[in-house]
């Protein structure tokens, strides 16, 4: 049984990400069609990611109370509904309205899906998990440029996609007592307990997690930030044609999601924090070769070298969570993490466009090295910590 449900957890995994990718690509049409501004369409994403942001941080409370299925299937049910409500929004205004149920949706869902397979599963499934919002990301885009693409219509694509929703809705409903009975057979005892952290800001006592938190935040840096600016940089930098600069960041993207597929089999090899290293290092390796003054190519290969860098780095991290923080604590600093896994996909990638606005795009890749250096010592000091601090059987 628990073989076969994960094959639930995957569509809803595709489900998360089908939204994810929808503003951008529609914008453009939609803009013309509400007499809406260009940068309007920050406005909306940053309601998005705020209401997101709220409710990793809640869904350890939520799921306490209510369970991981229920949980799933209401916040499944609320981005169906965001998405229908997008499909018939006659001005930007009901945009905004529609932009928060679509934001606390889509981040009960990921913390709660991604601590119920870091207790449940085996890391290969968390990187297969992550690989399949990658495809649901990929195919938003496609879906909205077909009815673009006949007949100018922005409209159909935000339908069609609440209609997928709606029937994984259907599926989570007659899966709830699956996902009870899961956890119910499951041992959740603490294998390294840290003290009892379940009040309050308590939990920010926990050894290690402040690093942790810090991990999360400057990976989605280097990842948000390498694909809002990276075209901008090919482009100005590299003289290459917006076409092809874009064209490239899409072959980033798909380093990602091919990288995730291939590292899910990886993982039967080797453990976790072998492979956030080799994911760092690889990284690492791209982010040089784009900040030297090297032939396109080679700059190139520095795109393609970060996207199957960061692969394997965000799921084994998730899949971490219960063995370095304890299973008892996992659900309420996945939320956290992914909390503040957020902020660095807000906050990060604007910071480094205004520096380049004062200065120069050249600044990209050196805040790139800024950023993975940070995460490459947050993380081998939480080894370091852990091992220190892990009590002698």
């Amino acid at each position: 049984m628990v073989r076969f449900f994960i094959l639930i957890i995957y569509l809803a995994f595709i489900s998360l990400g089908l939204p994810d990718s929808l503003l951008g690509a529609a914008w453009p049409v939609i803009r013309i069609d509400l007499g809406a501004s260009l940068e309007a369409a920050g406005i909306i994403s940053m309601i998005i990611t705020f209401g997101t942001i709220i409710s990793s941080l809640l869904s350890e409370k939520l799921i306490k109370r209510f369970g991981t299925g229920k949980v799933t299937f209401v916040s499944v049910l609320a981005t169906a509904a965001a998405l229908l409500g997008f499909s018939v929004s006659s001005s930007f205004a009901w945009l905004i309205l529609f932009a928060v149920p679509l934001g606390l949706g889509a981040g009960s869902v990921d913390a709660g899906l991604n601590n119920f397979v870091a207790l449940h599963y085996k890391a290969h499934h968390m990187s297969w998990l992550h690989c399949f919002w990658g495809i649901g990301a990929t195919l938003g885009p496609v879906i909205i440029s077909r009815g673009i693409k006949l007949n100018n219509d922005w409209r159909s694509g935000y339908l069609t996609i609440s209609i997928i929703q709606a029937f994984l809705v259907v599926i989570l409903f007659f899966s709830i007592p699956v996902w009870n009975k899961i956890s119910a057979n499951t041992n959740l005892q603490t294998t390294y307990t840290h003290g009892d952290e379940s009040n309050g800001f308590s939990v920010f006592r926990i050894k290690g997690l402040k690093l942790s938190l810090t991990a999360f935040l400057f990976y989605c840096g280097v990842e948000s930030t390498t694909g809002l600016w990276g075209s901008s940089y090919l482009v100005n930098i590299k003289n290459l044609s917006p076409a092809d600069a874009a064209r490239w960041i899409s072959v980033y993207y798909a380093g990602i999601t091919i990288g995730r597929l291939i590292v899910g089999f990886i993982t039967m090899k080797f453990n976790s924090r072998t492979l956030i290293r080799g994911g760092q290092a690889i990284v690492l390796t791209g982010v040089v070769l784009l900040l030297l003054p090297l032939p396109v190519p080679i700059s190139l290969a520095g795109f393609v070298l970060i996207g199957l860098g960061c692969a394997p780095i965000f799921p084994s991290m998730l899949h971490e969570t219960p063995n370095r923080f304890g299973k008892d604590n996992s659900q309420k600093i996945m939320g956290l993490q992914m909390a503040f896994a957020y902020i660095g996909s807000a906050f990060l990638p604007p910071v480094t466009g205004f520096i380049a606005a004062k200065t120069t795009i050249m600044t990209m890749p050196f805040l790139l090295l800024s950023f993975t250096l940070i995460m490459l010592v947050t993380t081998e000091l939480i080894n370091w910590i852990l091992i220190k601090n892990k009590p002698v059987l």
